[in-house]
């Protein structure tokens, strides 16, 4: 994901008490924040109620940023914590972080499956095969094919290391490829 030079700017200026300033960066990112939080709540009410609950204590929080990374690294980052919060407050089942090292190359993963994904029509398909996975795995699909973050983008976001979130993105897709073959995709 690019680095917008805009955002430090318009933290700089929030911080010396111009709120628009602030409300630029709303309007940039809102739909991206919701879009990543709806992935991992399912639920559209609660998800703009919690991106609204992300940019508050963002705003908050506005002096810790760290103007040497990108401003939506840090803001998804806020948003991943608070959607987490929300899942674990209502007794949702959040997939264990412990996850085992599995022997993984770095770059090899199944490609040709989010290729076939990505030139699939009908996204009905697959937003219900993406609805019946983990909120853990909705997420990280979400930040690297929808976002287009990077693996060091999605460890700083998540706070989890690089290997765990190589391994989370191996899952995710034999989770998604087993589900889209449940529902019919005969795959690529």
């Amino acid at each position: 994901m690019a680095h917008n030079p805009d955002d430090a700017a318009l933290v700089g200026r929030c911080l010396g008490g111009d709120n628009a300033a602030f409300d630029k960066l709303i309007s940039r990112y809102k739909r991206q924040v919701f879009s990543v939080i709806y992935r991992m709540v399912r639920n559209p009410a609660d998800a703009e109620d919690l991106a609204q609950d992300t940019f508050i204590k963002a705003f908050r929080a506005l002096s810790s940023y760290d103007p040497k990374f990108p401003f939506i690294t840090w803001l998804f980052k806020i948003a991943h914590n608070t959607a987490i919060d929300h899942l674990r407050s209502n007794k949702a089942q959040v997939l264990s972080l412990d996850i085992e090292e599995s022997p993984l190359q770095d770059e090899c993963f199944d490609q040709t499956l989010m290729d076939s994904i990505d030139a699939l029509s009908d996204k009905s398909m697959i937003d219900k095969a993406l609805a019946t996975l983990p909120p853990v795995y909705r997420e990280i699909l979400a930040l690297r094919h929808q976002q287009e973050f990077s693996y060091s983008e999605i460890s700083e976001a998540l706070g989890i290391p690089e290997g765990t979130v190589k391994i989370r993105l191996f899952r995710a897709r034999n989770l998604m490829k087993e589900k889209m073959l449940t529902l019919g995709y005969p795959g690529p």
